[in-house]
Protein backbone atom coordinates (compact mmCIF):
# COMPACT_ATOMS: atom_id res chain seq x y z
CA UNK A 1 0.00 0.00 0.00
CA UNK A 2 1.32 3.36 -0.70
CA UNK A 3 1.87 5.89 2.62
CA UNK A 4 1.93 8.77 0.24
CA UNK A 5 -2.19 9.14 0.58
CA UNK A 6 -1.61 9.00 4.43
CA UNK A 7 0.74 10.81 4.63
CA UNK A 8 -1.46 13.04 2.66
CA UNK A 9 -4.35 12.93 4.15
CA UNK A 10 -2.99 13.61 7.58
CA UNK A 11 -1.65 16.84 6.10
CA UNK A 12 -4.29 17.91 4.62
CA UNK A 13 -6.27 17.75 7.85
CA UNK A 14 -3.84 19.58 9.65
CA UNK A 15 -3.90 22.09 7.05
CA UNK A 16 -7.49 22.36 6.94
CA UNK A 17 -7.29 22.19 3.29
CA UNK A 18 -10.53 20.27 2.83
CA UNK A 19 -10.48 20.49 -0.98
CA UNK A 20 -6.98 18.43 -1.32
CA UNK A 21 -8.89 16.10 0.77
CA UNK A 22 -11.65 15.44 -1.33
CA UNK A 23 -9.73 15.32 -4.22
CA UNK A 24 -7.53 12.80 -2.49
CA UNK A 25 -10.71 10.71 -1.23
CA UNK A 26 -11.44 10.40 -5.02
CA UNK A 27 -7.84 9.34 -6.17
CA UNK A 28 -7.05 6.99 -3.28
CA UNK A 29 -6.94 3.00 -3.94
CA UNK A 30 -8.22 2.58 -0.13
CA UNK A 31 -11.70 2.29 -0.30
CA UNK A 32 -11.54 2.42 3.51
CA UNK A 33 -9.54 5.67 3.82
CA UNK A 34 -12.05 7.21 1.46
CA UNK A 35 -15.04 6.06 3.31
CA UNK A 36 -13.42 7.87 6.45
CA UNK A 37 -12.57 11.09 4.40
CA UNK A 38 -16.29 11.28 2.82
CA UNK A 39 -18.13 10.63 6.38
CA UNK A 40 -16.04 13.88 7.88
CA UNK A 41 -15.93 15.84 5.86
CA UNK A 42 -19.72 15.49 5.24
CA UNK A 43 -19.90 15.57 8.81
CA UNK A 44 -17.71 19.12 8.90
CA UNK A 45 -19.81 20.56 6.69
CA UNK A 46 -23.50 19.81 7.62
CA UNK A 47 -23.39 18.73 11.26
CA UNK A 48 -23.79 20.80 14.06
CA UNK A 49 -23.10 19.02 16.48
CA UNK A 50 -19.36 19.26 16.99
CA UNK A 51 -19.06 15.91 18.87
CA UNK A 52 -20.20 13.99 15.84
CA UNK A 53 -17.72 16.13 13.72
CA UNK A 54 -14.93 15.14 16.36
CA UNK A 55 -16.04 11.26 16.44
CA UNK A 56 -15.32 11.49 12.70
CA UNK A 57 -12.72 13.37 12.62
CA UNK A 58 -10.98 10.79 15.05
CA UNK A 59 -12.32 7.85 13.19
CA UNK A 60 -10.31 9.21 10.37
CA UNK A 61 -7.16 9.56 12.14
CA UNK A 62 -6.69 6.22 13.65
CA UNK A 63 -7.60 4.81 10.46
CA UNK A 64 -4.67 6.51 9.16
CA UNK A 65 -2.27 5.70 12.54
CA UNK A 66 -3.34 2.22 11.94
CA UNK A 67 -2.78 1.73 8.18
CA UNK A 68 0.70 3.19 8.66
CA UNK A 69 1.41 1.01 11.63
CA UNK A 70 0.62 -2.01 9.50
CA UNK A 71 2.33 -1.28 6.48
CA UNK A 72 5.59 -0.27 8.23
CA UNK A 73 5.46 -3.98 9.99
CA UNK A 74 5.05 -4.90 6.64
CA UNK A 75 8.16 -3.25 4.94
CA UNK A 76 9.69 -4.55 8.13
CA UNK A 77 8.75 -8.50 7.33
CA UNK A 78 9.62 -7.98 3.59
CA UNK A 79 13.02 -6.69 4.55
CA UNK A 80 13.75 -9.79 7.02
CA UNK A 81 12.50 -12.61 4.51
CA UNK A 82 14.56 -10.78 1.69
CA UNK A 83 17.98 -10.83 4.38
CA UNK A 84 17.36 -14.44 4.59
Amino acid sequence: MNTLDYDKALYYTHRSQWDNLLILMVRTKDDLLSKKIEHFLHAYNFEHDYSVIQKHLTALLRYIDHALETNGQNVLHEQYVNFY
